[in-house]
């Protein structure tokens, strides 16, 4: 549009014959060219003429935004300020104007902001329902940026009740409760029943919610329908059908993560990096994380023959970007955990697609086809618990041999220790620590005299809840210490101080008890059903102490308290991990490596002969509709001897009211025919379909 035609505009503002309509239509029409220098002109002359005009805040708000993306953030916040005291109830000025004033570091006026339109009247209008949402979510995310937990889990619950239809927000409402060990971590309301509530529990969630591997999968499968509902059909990545042709060329391998930093699964995958066999195997690495210029990223660039960034590309450009690399395995070392690119691997860029360590659990989507796991994590008789077909490694967990540990180590005295007592620590995130967990903690306390618990650091409300929790079960709160944050190398220095590891149930310690286990610190666990609470199980047998893994919670607890009365079999163990570090499975890299490619020319090779696993998810949204009616807040999992009866007894129900087909996991048609009075089936009837295990696409 030419500047005469601008001319033109302003003189039609001037001399009163425009409009509000024509203005916004005719400043549109000038940012739609890019000129919103211009856009901005106008309107700032129509208001500087129209200053009572009874619209003049929309003419306000819209140049708000305007010069907001200039960047002024002053002239911005000025105009809604116009806009609001000529208006004040408008809702899109009042959120905007928290967006602005969060900008400028006023995060309390920011709050003031949308606490103001979330306490106005909801009329009836999804226009108003959906500001006020938009209000309280942006109140939400702010309170728990600034560790205000109980503030934001009151809008989360506020918002969720509003509607219930919203799942992300349910999934942050469960969390922050699990986060700041608020328990029961389901809590009912007249808006918001049990089955609402747990169905819409996030996956990660969900394996510290409860120990029920058929809830999990119900639970992940779930999730990525929700996910994946409206992805759309792109052909240009869809490589499910390519050919794998080996000859002349190497394997090439692509993992997926965002935590190729300074993070946990950093830690553990940067020597395997290194150590991958260039003349087998082609390696590319696709980020998707937070920016990184620290060490390990630096040092991960360094040991992968391709990297690259796909944080800023759609899902549709990263699996075409994928697929233009003809990758033929693609590891999702991400899983269902933050700043997962599910999408990705929904477009099928790679013809294998692989679940692998980022995610202690099942992906319970049809385009994951292997889990990666080992014979203590996933039992044969536990397959049934997984979408994808179980492959396995001796021992699941890579871990970095070149970790750095700070020098001169800690003394106790120097980290609020005391010197003469048993030190029993976790460094478990404080959402893995369920009620079931503290009351086996407290009791082993009560019954270890002078002995303190060492935990890591967490927010303000957690740690409170957490001593006031210790109060009311007849323990000093003083006895429990909380470890502040620090860089890793520095982390780890301190582990050598802890007497013994005491593990979380059911989502147990997994990097974590391999840090305490390198640092010589022995961990005590005890085996669940599900992926996240049998990991650290296996890492302590694969560190050469399988007597630290217990058979049950009681077992553990008593196996606690012995320990803690017999300091000289505590140096024991101590001196066994030492002793053993250099040749256990657990830091084994070059065998893991090895055993890792050998699984992946497996793959390639069922590949092409016709055999890729077909995901098995049936009765899945049966399956998360039931165990999202159990109540698993008060009675823990451990405790029920038949798992099986339970879940039958559940599905028959469900059954009754809507049939379901058999399926190779709980529900048999031998259950069927029982239930309908009918005889059994022959086994081969009986047989239930091809599983992930064993079928073929």
């Amino acid at each position: 549009m030419s500047d005469t035609t601008f001319e033109t505009a302003i003189g039609r503002i001037t001399s009163g014959g425009c409009a509000i309509i024509d203005l916004i239509q005719t400043a549109d029409d000038f940012a739609a060219r890019g000129r919103h220098d211009l856009a901005q002109q106008l309107y700032l002359v129509w208001i500087g003429l129209n200053p009572d005009h009874p619209q003049r805040f929309a003419a306000n708000f819209n140049v708000s935004g305007l010069i907001s993306a200039s960047g002024d953030l002053a002239g911005a916040r000025a105009q809604l300020e116009a806009a609001l005291a000529m208006k004040p109830d408008f809702a899109p000025a009042l959120i905007n104007l928290g967006g602005v004033l969060e900008r400028q570091g006023d995060i309390d006026a920011a709050l003031e902001c949308w606490r103001t339109l979330a306490a106005q009247p909801v009329t009836v209008s999804q226009a108003n329902v959906g500001y006020h949402l938009a209000a309280l979510k942006q109140l939400a995310r702010v309170l728990t940026d600034e560790q205000r937990c109980a503030a934001a889990e009151a809008v989360l619950r506020q918002s969720a009740e509003v509607d219930p239809r919203q799942r992300d927000v349910i999934e942050q409402l469960v969390a922050m409760r699990l986060s700041q060990c608020v328990w029961p971590a389901v809590v009912t309301s007249e808006g918001l029943d049990r089955r609402t509530l747990v169905s819409s529990i996030h996956p990660l969630s969900m394996a510290a919610y409860a120990d029920d591997p058929l809830l999990q999968l119900g639970s992940a499968a779930g999730y990525v329908d929700a996910a994946t509902a409206d992805r759309p059909v792109d052909p240009a990545a869809d490589r499910r059908r390519a050919p794998i042709d080996l000859a002349g060329r190497r394997l090439r391998v692509g993992y997926v993560s965002s935590d190729l930093r300074d993070h946990a699964i950093g830690y553990l995958m940067a020597e395997l990096f290194e150590l991958h066999d260039r003349a087998e195997v082609e390696v590319f690495a696709y980020y998707c994380g937070i920016p990184s210029i620290s060490p390990l990223t630096q040092r991960i660039q360094a040991a992968v023959e391709h990297w690259r960034d796909i944080r800023d590309l759609t899902d549709e450009a990263a699996a075409r970007r994928i697929a233009a690399d003809q990758v033929d395995i693609l590891v999702d070392v991400n899983g269902h955990t933050r700043d997962a690119r599910i999408g990705v691997f929904a477009r099928r860029p790679a013809p294998i697609q692989v679940n692998w360590l980022g995610f202690p659990g099942t992906m319970g989507s049809s385009f994951h086809h292997y889990l990666i796991a080992d014979p203590n994590i996933v039992p044969p008789q536990s397959e049934r618990f997984y979408s994808e077909r179980v492959v396995r490694l001796s021992c699941y967990q890579p871990n970095d041999r070149r970790r750095a540990v700070a020098e001169p180590r800690p003394t106790r005295a120097e980290a609020g220790l005391p010197d003469d007592a048993v030190v029993f620590c976790c460094f478990n995130a404080a959402h893995k620590i369920t009620p079931f967990t503290f009351a086996r903690w407290m009791e082993i306390l009560k019954r270890t005299p002078g002995s303190v618990l060492w935990l890591l650091e967490s927010s303000r409300d957690t740690q409170g809840h957490l001593l006031a929790h210790a109060a009311e079960a007849g323990v000093a709160p003083g006895r429990l210490i909380f470890a502040p944050k620090q860089p890793n190398a520095q982390h780890l220095a301190r582990y050598a101080l802890a007497d013994l590891f005491l593990d979380t149930a059911p989502y147990g310690a997994h990097t974590t008890a391999s840090d305490a286990l390198w640092m010589g610190a022995p961990v005590l666990t005890f085996w669940g059903r599900s992926f996240a609470a049998r990991v650290c199980g296996s890492l302590v047998g694969a560190a050469g102490l399988p007597d630290l893994v217990c058979q049950s919670p009681r077992e553990f607890v008593e196996t606690a308290v012995a320990l803690g009365r017999d300091p000289p079999r505590l140096a024991a163990l101590r001196a066994r991990l030492e002793a053993g570090r250099a040749t256990c499975d657990l830091f084994n890299m070059d065998r893991l490596t090895a055993d890792l490619e050998a699984l992946y020319r497996g793959m390639a090779k069922a590949y092409q002969a016709g055999d890729l696993p077909r995901p098995d998810l049936t009765n899945l949204e049966a399956y998360l509709e039931v165990g999202a009616g159990l109540d698993l807040d008060h009675r823990e999992m451990a405790d029920v001897d038949d798992y099986d009866r339970l879940w039958k007894t559940a599905l028959a129900q469900r059954h009754l009211a809507r049939p379901l087909t058999p399926d190779g996991r709980v529900w048999t048609a031998a259950d069927i025919a029982a239930l309908e009075g009918r005889p059994a089936p022959t086994a081969e009837a009986s047989a239930p379909q091809a599983r992930a295990a064993g079928g073929r696409r």
